[in-house]
């Protein structure tokens, strides 16, 4: 007969009743708990008060106090945005310039990654520590240079050479997240490979890239991500209307006369559709990639 563990617990008898937490784990419970309620509600208030804005009239939407709850249904505010706003061509070139985006940090975060990870060369710490170092400068600080930059190449209002500007700040951090992947490949598979007759451009591309999904999901969502929420660098080289982001087009809802409060609701609404989809349908393997590398 099989001896019982020390830590499994004792078989209840009959007539005995489950043990309660003690009322010091039962406090910290709830208090963490409540903490998590207080925190969702924060963060989620302003979408649903966005929301909520969109699909009720206007007029309780101004006035105070505001209804905390739907008053009414009406599609009014997205009918007007798309009537009167060309909202589908600022949503195009927002889909256009992220997709872009996303390929430059892709085929360049590769090679990258795989860089740092794989290869021993001398003066790759260093290498390593300026990508690191790019992050925390703000992009506030070098628009001006580039802006400069682009207009010595003529490459203001040029929506297919906007995505550069967005993959200077993609690429060192997808090289990073690739690297920790890579890392946790056995080597012995590697190796293998390369003893097969596998070039390192093979082991990359047929070994590595796979095993690795995850973290380029990652790298693929945290690029798009950057690129259509950008507001400060589109600003700056983009200023023909006809080629105006989603951002840019937004934020012509805001003047120093009037505030389109109805309008503004319903772009948000719009605007985010696109990135909170994406995120749905990858976000598991977000995760996964984000966290590659942390444990072994």
């Amino acid at each position: 007969m099989a001896t019982r563990s020390m830590t499994e617990p004792a078989p209840l008898t009959a007539g005995q009743r489950p043990r309660r937490p003690a009322p010091s784990r039962l406090a910290k419970r709830i208090g963490r708990y409540t903490l998590l309620v207080v925190v969702a509600v924060v963060v989620l208030f302003p979408v649903y008060w966005m929301v909520l804005s969109t699909f009720q009239p206007e007029k309780y939407s101004l006035t105070y106090p505001p209804p905390f709850f739907l008053h009414g249904f009406n599609l009014g505010a997205l009918t007007s945005l798309f009537e009167q706003q060309p909202i589908v061509a600022w949503l195009a070139h927002s889909l256009l310039v992220s997709v872009l985006a996303v390929v430059i940090t892709v085929l360049l975060a590769v090679p990258g990654g795989y860089l740092l990870s794989r290869l021993r060369w001398r003066g790759s710490g260093v290498f390593g520590f300026l990508l690191l170092f790019t992050q925390i400068m703000p992009g506030a600080m070098i628009v001006v240079p580039e802006l400069q930059f682009y207009r010595l190449l003529n490459w203001t209002n040029n929506l297919f050479a906007l995505p550069a500007v967005y993959a200077a700040f993609t690429v060192p951090l997808g090289c990073w997240i690739l690297k920790s992947a890579f890392d946790n490949v056995p080597g012995e598979v590697v190796e293998a490979a390369i003893v097969d007759g596998t070039s390192r451009i093979g082991v990359l591309l047929r070994i590595l890239v796979p095993l690795s999904r995850p973290a380029l999901t990652a790298v693929v969502v945290v690029a798009f991500f950057v690129s259509w929420n950008d507001y400060v660098f589109a600003s700056a080289f983009i200023t023909n209307r006809g080629l105006y982001t989603a951002g840019l087009g937004i934020s012509t809802f805001i003047s120093e006369e009037d505030i389109q409060l109805y309008q503004l609701q319903a772009a948000a609404v719009v605007f985010s559709l696109v990135p909170a989809a994406l995120y749905m349908i990858v976000s598991r393997h977000i995760v996964r990639g984000l966290t590659a590398g942390a444990v072994k």
